[in-house]
């Protein structure tokens, strides 16, 4: 395989681990019924007028499966993270007491989980669809190459093992989606 060929296909991996890593991160967001601190990652708190990442103003932990408490390191901004994760459209109800805000996570309806596994798949179609992306691009790039002189016999050779990387990629990303949906419906 050629260096230019190598080049390409590290390029696709590359945009294929990027969908994976891209897909965890988005699926940590989805609560599975118990307490997880990173459903609150994308919340913005007002801080000195500016949106503020919520961990950058405060100390969130989890004390127990069912709660998350979030500790902010100046007292006056209890209001403005109580706000915050109200506005956030999460579906939590945070209760503060003057100086910790506690964030009771309820259990899940089985309903909800129906939902929360329709959703998951959807994410997880995406990263399908980014790896699917990285293999055409590839393959297109063998095709310009053959147009310059790249031999036929090797580009074929090349598209093979572009589409071997993405049935492995895809394979993550049903082993992905099956470990989150299996720990969604655990009760």
């Amino acid at each position: 395989m050629s260096e230019e060929v190598k080049l390409f296909m590290d390029e696709a991996k590359e945009q294929m681990q990027n969908a994976i890593t891209h897909l965890e991160t988005e699926l940590a967001k989805i609560r599975a019924g118990r307490a997880n601190p990173k459903i609150l990652n994308d919340v913005l708190v007002e801080y000195y007028g500016t949106p503020t990442p919520l961990a950058q103003v405060a100390n969130i932990s989890v004390p127990d499966p069912r709660t998350i408490s979030v500790q902010p390191w100046e007292k006056q901004m209890i209001g403005p993270i109580e706000k915050a994760i109200r506005n956030a459209n999460l579906g939590l109800n945070p209760d503060n007491n003057g100086e910790v805000i506690r964030i009771n996570i309820p259990a899940l309806t089985e309903e909800r989980r129906k939902e929360l596994v329709k959703q998951s798949r959807g994410v997880g179609e995406t990263a399908k669809v980014s790896i699917r992306n990285a293999r055409r691009d590839v393959i297109d790039e063998f095709k310009k190459m053959t147009k310059d002189g790249l031999p036929e016999d090797v580009a074929k050779d090349a598209e093979a093992e572009a589409q071997k990387i993405t049935d492995s990629y895809s394979k993550k990303v049903e082993d992905i989606l099956a470990a989150k949906e299996k720990d969604i419906m655990t009760i």
